[in-house]
């Protein structure tokens, strides 16, 4: 790529290295742009008889062209990707969904010298028509070998942003306190409403019970009757691991333990299991607030049916003080 100074009547096909302004300030032709004869009929007519310009040389991509090529390749399932000015390309969400992001893979192209790609946190929540990435080329253009290589990478292991939607998710509530249910209900019921209408969610089922495992075991088998999503226990009490009330009553269900502990403050006594594939999650004390805290970091990829493993409620101990 070579930029040089050129006599406005030879500047067709040329890219603008800077960006052209009227004599008021509005823009006229930004940097980046691809000159047409319309474009030097304009700029003639503006008084202009030079302009800085480029041009593409063998083994080149324009950076519009490299990084819709990159950005095609990035996200998949509910994404759209829009062409923005500045050589930047944009994805969208398309529907209400949970941001799935390989944040090694990710890490690994911005390692290249010639395109960066920024996201959103994974397991975020994106409202339909929320930006969720952007990818970045270089000035003017790319080296064909490296937007290649790059392409390659992400085919090979990508994308490296996955929106998975939400459709009608059904979230189950059970309320639990060791004397009575409803006082559980009566504490965390309006919070609980709150938080779940941050992913507008306008409906859920709920039950209260007396927290001891026979009955925290029978009101999980009528949740389950329900079809739920993702089952939450609000319960008054902080559970001292799987062996408590609440983690017997999970397995007395069926439910396989997948985590308890979380590096997340507030939240940090989170057990979670699975019982097929549906997640049951207890997190103590996080029902009695609206504040962010574990609930809300795992609910939105649960909310999307993405099956969280113990391995990655490790890892949102990077980020995981939330308050």
């Amino acid at each position: 790529m070579k930029a040089q100074t050129l006599d406005v009547k030879d500047s067709e096909g040329r890219i603008l290295c800077s960006t052209i302004f009227e004599p008021g300030g509005r823009k006229l032709l930004s940097k980046g742009h691809q000159l047409s004869s319309d474009d030097v009929r304009l700029l003639e007519a503006q008084g202009l008889n030079h302009v800085w310009v480029t041009e593409l040389e063998e083994g080149e991509v324009g950076e519009d062209h490299a990084v819709m090529m990159v950005a095609q390749e990035t996200g998949c399932a509910a994404v759209e990707v829009r062409l923005a000015a500045g050589g930047r390309a944009n994805l969208f969400a398309t529907e209400d969904c949970c941001a799935l992001v390989d944040d090694e893979l990710l890490k690994h192209i911005n390692c290249t010298s010639s395109i960066v790609i920024a996201t959103v946190a994974n397991f975020s929540y994106a409202p339909a028509g929320q930006r969720i990435a952007t990818i970045k080329s270089t000035p003017f253009a790319v080296p064909q070998s490296q937007l290649e290589a790059i392409c390659t990478t992400l085919r090979e292991k990508g994308p490296i942003l996955q929106a998975r939607p939400m459709r009608q998710p059904k979230v189950a509530v059970l309320y639990s306190d060791p004397v009575n249910g409803d006082r559980a209900m009566q504490l965390f019921e309006k919070t609980t409403r709150d938080r779940l209408e941050r992913f507008k969610l306008v409906y859920y089922c709920g039950l209260a019970c007396e927290e001891n495992q026979a009955a925290v075991t029978k009101s999980l088998k009528e949740l389950v009757k329900q079809r739920p999503t993702v089952i939450l226990i609000a319960s008054t009490t902080a559970p001292a691991g799987p062996d408590d009330v609440i983690g017997r009553a999970m397995q007395s269900v069926g439910a396989q333990i997948e985590r308890f502990l979380a590096p997340v403050e507030p939240g940090n006594l989170l057990l979670m299991g699975y019982l097929d594939d549906v997640p049951i999650v207890s997190a103590p004390g996080c029902f009695r607030s609206v504040k962010p805290n574990v609930v809300d970091l795992i609910l939105p990829p649960m909310l999307a049916r993405y099956r969280i493993s113990g391995w990655e409620v490790a890892c949102l101990g990077h980020g995981g003080l939330l308050a």
